[in-house]
């Protein structure tokens, strides 16, 4: 017969008793965690359940069988190095009405001949001064001005200046509050930001804001100043792929630290052509807006001639009528010289072919403006060097104050 252990089966009997309580106790345990769990979490901000967005107002709906929670959605105050630039220079742009004229026997008399973009950059004596493009005011008979809170002033013009596209209009100062900052543009880079800020088709898009990069940096452009098919002069510009339109004309092309480092012409491009804007870099454009704020009028040297380059005149009057070596295919030729003029002075006749001047060579009309108007002031001293009848000569011009 077998042995029985009394002792093995009470404590065998013991220990599946306790594995029971652990079980049970785990469970009860669970259920509670689950239940806190289900009550804490709404407390503390969690939203377990499953919700819609209602779109009329604003707010989102959550559901459950115990009826609807609502919760407020969120709104983000998104701050960029673009929007603060914008913040900064933004009101400083204002839009330009051109107010012209029209028949005696029309019911108004006078009617908004065109509209453009203006940047206010100076408050003084009471006066707030206002720089945009020639263009943009030209055959006014009055100008109006409307800053960007939509309030209209009437503008005077203090000057303008076809050469560079630039004017300088004055308003009175007691509503402005904002001031534009002029950058540095002979510092900029190509591939830098940049932004636009202007009134592109009027009035109905006013202070509209385009962005892009500095794409090109001393572009000439050539520009017929008097509309005869012939080219006058080269605008130095900068290039940029912002949007500048219609409209922008006369508006600030900004930088990303808020300053304005070119104002923004499409007189210039004359042809709109997609990703292709031009500006007027501020640096060449600051001592022409002084002297049209102080003068009303650019003061340039006055040479008192009339030109025409010599790649526009036929080869036979090259070599017959002008007797030039034929090396010499290019230069300015002296069609007439104004009494009494430092052309006069400096005893230049009628067919002389200027081929240099400070020792630089003149190749043309283009050439000799430019020298002129950005390298020399009013009562300079211009060495010339030109050919009469064949014969290079020498002489000195003191330079005048007025054009050409």
């Amino acid at each position: 017969m077998g042995y029985y252990d009394q002792d093995y089966e009470t404590r065998y009997t013991k220990q599946k008793g306790n594995r029971g309580g652990y079980f049970l106790a785990s469970l009860v345990g669970a259920i509670l965690g689950v239940f806190l769990i289900v009550v804490a979490l709404p407390k503390i901000g969690f939203n377990v359940l499953p919700y819609s967005i209602d779109t009329n107002s604003g707010v989102e709906d959550a559901t459950n069988n115990g009826g609807p929670v609502r919760t407020e959605s969120v709104s983000l105050d998104v701050v960029t190095d673009v929007t603060k630039a914008v913040d900064k220079a933004g009101d400083a742009v204002v839009g330009i009405t051109n107010i012209q004229t029209t028949s005696f026997w029309t019911e108004s008399g006078s009617q908004e001949a065109g509209s453009g973009s203006g940047v206010i950059y100076k408050k003084a004596g009471g006066k707030a001064y206002v720089v945009t493009n020639h263009h943009v005011i030209e055959g006014a008979n009055s100008l109006e001005v409307t800053l960007s809170d939509g309030t209209k002033l009437e503008a005077n013009l203090r000057g303008s200046d076809v050469w560079t596209d630039l004017a300088v209009l004055e308003v009175d100062a007691s509503k402005i509050e904002t001031i534009a900052e002029f950058g540095d543009s002979d510092a900029l880079k190509i591939g830098e930001p940049v932004i636009a800020i202007g009134n592109p088709l009027g009035a109905t898009f006013s202070g509209s804001v385009t962005q892009g990069i500095i794409s090109g940096l001393e572009r000439a452009i050539p520009v017929d100043i008097n509309q005869d098919g012939m080219v006058d002069w080269q605008a130095e510009v900068l290039q940029t792929d912002a949007a500048i339109n219609p409209g922008n004309s006369g508006g600030a092309l900004i930088n990303i630290s808020g300053q304005v480092i070119g104002i923004n012409s499409m007189k210039i491009a004359q042809n709109a052509v997609e990703g292709i804007g031009l500006s007027i870099p501020i640096k060449s454009a600051e001592p022409i807006i002084s002297d049209l704020e102080q003068f009303g009028e650019v003061k340039r040297p006055y040479m008192g001639v009339q030109l025409q380059s010599v790649n526009e005149v036929p080869a036979y009057h090259q070599r017959e009528t002008l007797k030039l070596p034929e090396d010499v295919t290019s230069g300015v030729i002296v069609m007439t010289v104004d009494p009494n003029s430092p052309a006069e002075q400096a005893g230049l006749e009628d067919f002389d072919v200027i081929v240099e001047m400070d020792g630089e060579p003149i190749k043309d009309v283009i050439d000799l403006r430019k020298h002129l108007y950005n390298k020399k002031k009013v009562g300079d001293q211009l060495k010339i060097k030109y050919y009469r009848t064949g014969e290079l000569k020498e002489t000195t011009m003191k330079l005048g104050g007025n054009t050409l």
